[in-house]
């Protein structure tokens, strides 16, 4: 059956049985989205500490709290964003980084779920069209990563897979066509190679042998997630919904992707550069995804693990959160917010909607 976020006035009222049923319950993550925002350069429209494409993320994370939630006082944030950005250098938020378009187009369908602006619709769109014309068959087909088309990488494709199915789900009639290429990019996606025999997702393509090459990073492991639960709701095909479990239950238990059970990038032994802050975010959001759209929430345990964790050990006295979650707090910036900010509403309880129309007296 269906389910969704308990609203926030459930989840206060019903905050004890959740501590003596599971022993723990989620953080809070309001004092994190206050602290996110107060991140956020009013005049430039972005996120000023991190890169181009992880203010798509943070926007996206502060929009899915606002969905969650129904606090909407940070709207005016979008609507600051799309001003300033949207006739900028990198016209209808498009860039030569085709991954980097469909962070943005993901941002923009989002913020299309909250406000009901078209024009946000409407820029997506155009994002996914062009993310569109750098497909062709070499290799078998897919993305490039750049306009260049000198390399095919698991990202573009899954992020192209990701927003094609959603502007699917979003255009009636229209959007049949996005559908179609969404399933043809992830009919390639799927034998391409690019997943190993662990279920663990590679960065890449070799260009020159079509191998997979490149490191394992968590928002591979996630965006995959995420995509598979999009084209499950625009085909109604449940297969979809299995094939993520694989890949969830994969990442999930990978001693490659944890230490003494807490998620953690590769990078973060070094500090990480601009882009690896912001994977672990994408990760778990993607999970949280997945999460919600199986019957059993079978990764809510996880979520609500990861969650404790990092509110224990990666929290300063503003709210904000560093690189490591298990501690301690180091290299905080926009982007480590932002994971921390999607960390905090996928561990959020949830509820079938089922019981909760029983459980209001309601007539189905």
């Amino acid at each position: 059956m269906r389910a969704r976020r308990m609203p926030r006035l459930l989840a206060l009222l019903t905050a004890g049985a959740l501590l003596v049923g599971c022993s723990a319950q989620a953080p809070s993550e309001v004092p994190a989205v206050d602290a996110l925002v107060n991140l956020y350069d009013q005049t430039s429209g972005v996120w000023p500490t991190t890169g181009w494409w992880n203010s798509a993320n943070a926007l996206t994370a502060l929009t899915n709290y606002m969905i969650d939630s129904g606090d909407h006082r940070y709207s005016w944030v979008l609507a600051n964003t799309y001003a300033k950005k949207v006739n900028a250098e990198q016209r209808n938020f498009i860039n030569p980084y085709i991954d980097d378009t469909g962070w943005w187009a993901l941002a923009w369908i989002r913020a299309y779920d909250l406000t009901g602006d078209k024009r946000y619709l409407a820029t997506a769109r155009a994002g996914v069209d062009f993310m569109w014309r750098n497909h062709d068959d070499v290799c078998g087909g897919g993305l490039w990563w750049t306009t260049t088309h000198r390399y095919k990488n698991a990202i573009a494709n899954e992020l192209f897979v990701k927003a094609a199915a959603e502007l699917a789900t979003r255009l009636g009639d229209a959007g049949k066509p996005y559908l179609q290429q969404a399933l043809s990019v992830w009919e390639w996606f799927d034998r391409s190679g690019m997943t190993n025999a662990g279920q663990l997702v590679g960065d890449g393509l070799d260009r020159m042998s079509c191998t997979s090459s490149g490191p394992v990073w968590t928002y591979n492991q996630g965006v995959v997630l995420g995509a598979l639960v999009d084209l499950a709701k625009a085909t109604g095909d449940g297969n979809y919904l299995d094939r993520a479990r694989t890949f969830a239950d994969a990442s999930t238990r990978s001693e490659e992707l944890h230490i003494d059970g807490v998620l953690t990038e590769s990078c973060e032994k070094d500090g990480c550069d601009i882009n690896g802050p912001s994977f672990k975010g994408i990760y778990v959001r993607n999970l949280g995804e997945l999460n919600l759209a199986l019957d059993d929430h079978p990764y809510s345990d996880y979520l609500l693990g990861q969650a404790n964790i990092a509110h224990e050990h990666d929290r300063n006295t503003d709210d904000q959160y560093g690189l490591h979650w298990a501690g301690p707090v180091a290299y905080v910036s926009a982007a480590s917010q932002q994971s921390a900010v999607d960390l905090l509403v996928a561990a959020q309880p949830v509820e079938d909607t089922a019981d909760a129309t029983q459980s209001s007296g309601s007539s189905p």
